[in-house]
């Protein structure tokens, strides 16, 4: 436990020192809520069920941030560490796979609510944006999508031969995924080839979910979306341990 304290402190500690990271976790979300804000508003419309464009665009921003931190940030790291030979000095070292893996996810985590929370609380104070749910259901949904994307990171940094690699690897799936999977654009508003594509990616289940437990709905109504999810997790979690590579 005194090691993955001391793991997880280190790796906020990495982030903060590095401003790239530290901008796409925190920063780019608030840019989103201000170009976005400024072009759409918030004004209620009856088009979106007597909600404002900002009030239905904060889950999709929030499943942003989960899908930037793991399938960009956990694999663009994890790779360079590797390649740094950071994670050979770690191998010298008692410390198991599944320590370092909980300590990187811890951080991941910790780092994406505060950059949902300075997102939320900015759209909040410009916007005057409306949050309908249960604030105890929500955090579970974030933490289940943060956890169902970083373990798929943690898969594509594990087979990826090079940080460079990864790293287009990483936004080669992520990009698209950000479109079609209803995040940064309403899926309402997708062709019905690309939302049957939509049905494969995995940040459209982070997003469909997060949406409806937003605005007040309850997990049972969205039973499939969080298996969906657990079942990612469960099999990326039991693939990732197993090719994890220090070198």
């Amino acid at each position: 436990m005194k090691s993955l304290l001391k793991l997880t402190v280190t790796n906020l500690i990495l982030y903060l020192r590095e401003p790239i990271t530290a901008f796409f976790i925190i920063g780019f979300p608030v840019m989103l809520v201000l170009i976005f804000g400024a072009i759409f508003g918030n004004q209620p419309s009856h088009l979106l069920g007597g909600r404002g464009s900002m009030d239905i665009s904060m889950p999709g921003y929030t499943a942003l941030i989960l899908g930037t931190v793991g399938l960009l940030t956990v694999t663009i790291n994890t790779s360079s560490y590797r390649e740094a030979g950071i994670l050979r000095r770690f191998r010298a070292t008692p410390l198991s796979p599944l320590v370092y893996l909980t300590a990187d996810v811890l951080s991941n985590q910790l780092m994406t609510l505060i950059g949902m929370l300075c997102m939320v609380i900015v759209a909040r104070l410009l916007f005057h944006t409306h949050f309908e749910g249960n604030a105890l259901s929500v955090l579970l949904g974030v933490i289940l999508g943060g956890l169902s994307m970083s373990s798929l990171g943690y898969v594509i940094a594990s087979l990826a031969p090079t940080a460079r690699m990864a790293q287009v690897v990483g936004m080669v799936l992520f990009y698209p995924m950000m479109f079609i999977s209803g995040a940064a654009y309403p899926s309402e508003l997708l062709p019905a080839s690309l939302k049957r594509v939509a049905d494969w990616l995995p940040l459209t289940y982070v997003t469909r979910l997060l949406r409806g437990l937003w605005f007040g709905g309850t997990w049972s109504e969205y039973r499939t979306e969080a298996l969906v999810l657990v079942a990612i997790l469960a099999v990326a979690t039991l693939v990732a341990t197993r090719i994890f590579r220090w070198e």
